[in-house]
């Protein structure tokens, strides 16, 4: 069965299933897939059993859930074309970067392979996003980055690789304080409680820390 095979809900699921993992070691749970979905835990539960049933997905009770090869195949698909189209969005169409994860959500489900591969041809194959995660091949194969959370950096300079739309509401207040992709930022404090910065512009900047930790940096 290919992708499209699949309704959108399950598509979503295995998408959410294998996201949640990619930037974190912790067990992706169905509380945490409940979460992210804004949905009730039973709700979950039943989808991700029928998940089992058709071979997508592993899941003892009260355990993480494990993408199989086959599910694991149609989570890469589906984060490909997400992330293809927001990309597309913010290139061709203009669109700022906090507006384009919902419509993707939307489009994602419709497009066709072929389209897939038509725009990934046009943007020249891009290898990020324009949030910096990273864009999945056509094989399945995805890059991955060194990097680790703002909140979790030590003091010195850093450059901006990933900044989480988890929080779209923040995009906007990032973008305004110049901390943006490739962005150059110099850490001069990290406690529990703030991170204090200064950007390229020498400007200061104190980050609380669930702020902080939507930042992805690496060394510069």
């Amino acid at each position: 069965m290919s992708v499209s095979g699949l309704n959108s809900s399950s598509q979503n699921y295995l998408k959410v299933v294998w996201t949640l993992g990619e930037w974190s070691d912790e067990p992706v749970t169905i509380a945490a897939v409940a979460s992210r979905l804004e949905l009730r835990r039973s709700t979950v539960s039943d989808a991700i059993r029928k998940l089992a049933n058709q071979g997508l997905v592993e899941h003892e009770p009260y355990g993480a859930v494990h993408l199989t090869a086959a599910g694991l195949q149609h989570a890469m698909t589906m984060v490909r074309r997400h992330r293809l189209i927001e990309t597309f969005l913010v290139e061709v169409l203009g669109y700022s970067w906090d507006e384009v994860h919902d419509e993707a959500e939307e489009l994602e489900h419709a497009v066709s392979e072929l389209m897939i591969e038509r725009i990934d041809t046009h943007l020249g194959r891009p290898r990020r996003d324009p949030h910096g995660d990273p864009i999945p091949g056509a094989d399945g194969g995805i890059a991955r980055l060194a990097a680790w959370q703002l909140s979790e950096a030590e003091p010195g300079p850093h450059r901006v690789v990933r900044i989480s739309d988890e929080k779209p509401e923040l995009l906007q207040r990032f973008s305004d304080d110049g901390i943006v992709l490739d962005a150059s930022l110099q850490i001069d404090e990290a406690d529990e409680l703030r991170v204090r910065l200064h950007t390229a512009a020498n400007q200061e900047l104190v980050i609380n820390p669930v702020a902080a930790s939507a930042i992805w940096v690496t060394n510069r």
